[in-house]
């Protein structure tokens, strides 16, 4: 005799709990990435003190915020080489073990390491450290997940515990960005490489929840403004193209240039603190001072300066220089952070740079952030988004796709494994 089927009310009823499991999960993360928003919100505020952002000369308070660096990291590799030493690092790499090995969950993602991570990053942002903040949110969200799965296993049983962590992780960066679709996306290309039914669809409700959560919170919807202006699709294939090579050659070399950064410095860091914190701060309190201020926080008050005032050409050579070094220093060293912004605003500089041979340079920084976020990262699918997000304008869709596309293979020349994967590596070995 066949099975009988379960009964429609009683799989509609099943159904409906687990979307409200989802929704709730998506809410906690929301709520747990509010700080960190806030944080983020008190940055530029102090950025927009520095004279990159306001004409004149150098005040006394304005110099003690370029010099916040040489104050504070040594106070932060001597934390991190000590008591806190669990507290390093993006966070991004913790998740992705976390991920793939359910026995190491424990340890990485406890509540007191994940809180020490968001301590050292808060300070150093408020430091104006040049550090995005994907590696802390994405550690949140997934922590949110295996904390609330510990506490009450029969949750979201019907889903894999390593999925949910994921799509979780994925919720972390929608609630930080408000970008639902980039959190799904970067789940399914880097953190699990699976675009399946089983991830996209929780993920969206997770994600979807988070976000708005994030946008009550005042995460606004186009981060760095709108950009509004016309061009045609066969001159954007062209712009895409030629930022995908140029600025997605630089996001290869920043990330190159940050594994070898992160291998080689870590281990004098931890040796040696004070002595590396004294230098590194002092070499990033000289980027900030050179560049006026440009070269501090995440780069999305540059950003959003690049685009809302296309015919100024802020973006200089000392700048350039100085947005692809000061993270290197600052994320190589084992500061808590993210390269997602700092890769960002290196295509939008060298993008405004290429941008002043023509009459179209708005075009450059919109391209060039694209093309240098996916050769920092490989990750195409996600750098789209997330561009398309952060400039508001699907209509510029196809030169944003080309330089995506062009930008991750390019990026590839410079480091055949994706950044994300290769610092994971590079903690495994080092543990």
């Amino acid at each position: 005799m066949a099975p009988t089927s379960t009964p429609l009310p009683t799989r509609l009823r099943s159904g409906l709990v687990l979307i409200a499991q989802l929704a709730l999960l998506g809410a906690l993360v929301g709520v747990a990435c509010w700080p960190l928003n806030l944080v983020d919100r008190w940055q530029d505020l102090l950025l927009h003190l520095l004279p990159n952002y306001k004409a004149g000369a150098w005040s006394q308070v304005q110099l003690l915020l370029a010099c916040s660096p040489v104050l504070v990291m040594p106070l932060l590799l001597s934390l991190q080489a000590g008591r806190w030493r669990d507290g390093a690092g993006s966070g991004i790499p913790q998740t992705m073990i976390s991920i793939e090995d359910a026995a190491e969950a424990p340890a990485l993602m406890a509540t007191r390491p994940v809180l020490k991570r968001l301590v050292i990053w808060s300070i150093a942002s408020l430091s104006l450290f040049p550090l995005g903040r994907e590696g802390p949110v994405v550690q949140v969200g997934a922590a949110v997940a295996y904390q609330l799965q510990r506490r009450w296993p029969r949750l979201l049983e019907r889903l894999k515990a390593s999925n949910v962590m994921a799509v979780a992780a994925g919720a972390g960066l929608a609630g930080g960005f408000n970008t639902p679709l980039m959190g799904v996306i970067f789940v399914a290309e880097e953190l699990t490489g699976r675009f399946a039914p089983q991830l996209i669809w929780p993920g969206l409700v997770v994600c979807a929840v988070a976000a708005e959560i994030s946008n009550l919170g005042g995460q606004p919807l186009f981060s760095l403004g709108l950009v509004q202006a016309d061009l045609l699709e066969a001159s954007q294939l062209l712009w895409g193209a030629l930022m995908g090579v140029i600025c997605g050659m630089a996001g290869g070399l920043f990330a190159w240039l940050l594994l070898r950064a992160s291998r080689w410095l870590t281990p004098r860091v931890r040796q040696q603190p004070w002595r590396w914190g004294l230098l590194l701060g002092g070499l990033l309190t000289g980027l900030a001072l050179l560049s006026g201020g440009a070269s501090g926080g995440d780069g999305e008050a540059l950003m959003s300066w690049l685009l809302s005032n296309p015919d100024a050409h802020q973006g200089t050579l000392i700048t350039l220089v100085a947005r692809l070094l000061g993270p290197v220093l600052a994320l190589g060293a084992g500061i808590p952070g993210g390269l997602i912004d700092p890769a960002f605003a290196i295509g939008a500089v060298l993008g405004d740079l290429v941008g002043r041979f023509s009459q179209h340079s708005v075009f450059g920084v919109t391209f060039g952030m694209t093309a240098a976020l996916a050769g920092a990262t490989q990750l195409p699918a996600m750098s789209l988004v997330f561009a398309l997000h952060m400039a508001g304008d699907q209509q510029l869709l196809p030169g944003v796709a080309m330089a995506a596309v062009i930008g991750s293979y390019v990026g590839r020349l410079w480091m055949h494994k994706p950044v994300y994967h290769a610092l994971t590596d590079l903690m495994h070995n080092r543990d």
